[in-house]
């Protein structure tokens, strides 16, 4: 027997054995799905009346204006036919190889064998002609409003994306390619991958995006130092410990969003926000918001402001004896914070000298991308939910905001996981993105009803602690950081929020990028620039266009603004005193309770 006929022998025994191993784990596959969690349908796409609207508009439409609907079936049908043609003189011309490719790059297609195979690249470019008719119809649909029809954009959007033949392993050329050069080794992998993930999501398909093992939250993440002064039911709040002789009189406290957890700030020192403010000379505390499980359904709104925001001010200024502190809010933090300050100013309260408002809505009436998940249907739906388990579980809020980019956070991360069986990557951000939190009952009922639909606290009409509260109560200086492609915080809407408040000192930042690369963006990376525009009477669209690019980071140009508002310089404060004692070390308990 000769060398090559021994080496054949031997990878088909291996490609036997990864056989086998493919049959066991499709048994195990089928075994994790039948233990599937219930999700409701409510919870899973729109209500029908979305669907019958749009049938409704398109047969009004074929019936009203039959050539405008002819003009878009011979457009694609033309396109497809040329495509098919072009196709077959390719192969009877005896070139096994692609015809001309005119529907341009697309990184779900980057593979050489999608541009120059003839099946496959057949395929890419007949299902991308097909989505670009669809996505062609629906722009073109009259007959709906506006809100339903950018709907519809969306959720067709989804399935168009669903259904791209990458997704699937017998039209993805890339994951054909591998299982060959490994003997199916990587369908093996892929498969132990999936059953992992479906395991560990009670039979829910949630793809890993993070090594789970790279990381350890105050190993080598969250690892500033500093230690828990204070906690109540609601949050730890942790005091950094100073890296400068001197710091700022007045200190500052950060509420960071309680959808995910505050570390994101300080995920490792060269891309700490956290650590950069310690290092500029402040004295710093961060809020640690506790993980909510039922027991937490009755807390809202008012919960979160007079047992966290006010709490943790008051708290501050007891541990460093000044009578005024600076303030941030990040997200639904930076909202929350705006009630806090219309409260306050209600209340006579003056313990706050400035706010800083990262990616932050207070004005809702334009919701941007999010606004799709906002409608009565997922509400409705949302309400039952926590009516019945007491907290909007994590893997909801997950799952909606990784379907707002379901091509770059679940599809292509499927792909690599489950058909090229290649291993998560350890990557800090992707990790403390799956890192999610629960929302109580009633805050997420509050949130979604009198803000995000409503919009009552730009209207002036939100009802809390026996008060009516509003932006334009909001009159102390304020700098507001938004992000220019963030599809969670749309910036125009940030941008009219502040426009809407009371104070007279208002500052504008528009960093490049999105929700979190946009923030923790550290002067040292040159990354991202930003915009400033010192007219804030303009429209959004004529803020941008008048103002002036900025090369870097955004953090240097807040800090300037910050120590402007934070007093002359003392001796660096020891963490906590002898009322606040030292707790805990950073990062505290509250940040590693398991879901």
């Amino acid at each position: 027997m000769t060398t090559d006929q021994n080496r054949t022998g031997g990878e088909l025994d291996t490609l036997g054995s990864n056989l086998a191993k493919i049959e066991q784990l499709s048994r195990r596959v089928v075994t994790a799905l039948s233990h599937q969690r219930s999700v409701p349908p409510g919870l899973q796409a729109p209500s029908n009346e979305l669907f019958l609207k749009a049938a409704t508009a398109y047969m009004t439409e074929m019936m009203a204006n039959p050539a405008k609907i002819m003009e878009h079936q011979i457009s694609f049908w033309g396109k497809t036919l040329k495509h098919h043609m072009e196709a077959n003189q390719a192969l009877a011309s005896g070139h096994l190889t692609a015809p001309t490719d005119h529907t341009g790059k697309d990184r779900r297609f980057a593979g050489e064998l999608w541009q120059n195979h003839p099946y496959f690249n057949y395929i890419k470019q007949q299902y991308l002609l097909s989505s670009e008719a669809i996505t062609a119809a629906v722009a073109d649909l009259d007959g709906l409003d506006d809100a339903d029809k950018k709907r519809l954009d969306y959720f067709s959007r989804q399935i168009v994306d669903m259904f791209s033949p990458a997704n699937f392993l017998g039209t993805n050329p890339d994951a054909l390619a591998r299982a060959v050069e490994t003997e199916g080794q990587s369908l093996v992998d892929g498969l132990e991958n999936m059953v992992r993930d479906l395991e560990a999501n009670d039979g829910n398909l949630v793809v890993t995006l993070a090594d789970r093992e790279a990381f350890q939250v105050g190993e080598n993440l969250g690892t500033t130092e500093g230690a828990v002064v204070y906690r109540n039911r609601m949050f730890e709040l942790i005091q950094y410990a100073p890296q400068t002789d001197k710091v700022c009189r007045t200190p500052l406290v950060i509420f960071p969003p309680w959808i995910n957890k505050f570390y994101i700030l300080d995920l490792k020192e060269k891309n700490s926000l956290i650590n950069w403010i310690v290092s500029q000379g402040y004295t710093l505390f961060v809020v640690s918001w506790v993980n909510p499980d039922p027991s937490y359904a009755d807390v809202g709104m008012e919960q979160y402001i007079e047992e966290g925001y006010l709490a943790a001010i008051e708290t501050v200024k007891a541990i460093t004896g000044e009578d005024k502190i600076n303030a941030v809010g990040y997200c639904i933090a930076g909202t929350t914070l705006g009630l806090t300050l219309s409260l306050m100013k209600k209340r006579k309260d003056t313990s706050l000298r400035s706010a800083t408002f990262f990616t932050t809505l207070t004005d809702f009436s334009d919701q941007g991308e999010v606004g799709v998940f906002l409608d009565n249907d997922f509400v409705d739906a949302i309400e039952d939910e926590v009516a019945d388990h007491g907290v909007l579980d994590s893997f909801f809020m997950s799952r909606t905001f990784s379907y707002l980019r379901s091509n770059d956070l679940i599809y292509a991360p499927a792909i690599k996981s489950y058909m090229m069986g290649e291993a998560p990557p350890a990557f800090d951000l992707l990790f403390w993105n799956g890192d999610g939190t629960n929302l109580p009952a009633k805050m997420a009922v509050e949130y979604l009803r009198y803000l995000c639909q409503d919009d009552r606290f730009a209207r002036g009409e939100i009802q809390m602690f026996g008060e009516t509260l509003s932006l334009a109560d909001v009159d102390l200086p304020v700098c507001a950081i938004a992000c220019e492609t963030d599809h969670i915080a749309a910036w125009k809407s940030s941008y009219r929020g502040v426009q809407r408040m009371g104070s007279k000192q208002k500052t504008f930042i528009l960093s490049e990028s999105g929700h979190i690369a946009g923030i923790v963006n550290p002067p040292t990376k040159q990354k991202y620039g930003h915009y400033t525009n010192d007219d804030m009477t303009l429209t959004p669209v004529a803020w941008q266009e008048g103002a002036r690019y900025n090369q870097g980071s955004w953090w240097p140009r807040w800090g300037a603004w910050l120590k402007k508002r934070s007093g002359a310089q003392v001796p660096a404060r020891k963490l906590g005193t002898k009322d606040f004692p030292v707790l805990d070390a950073a990062p505290g308990t509250y940040v590693l309770a398991a879901e």
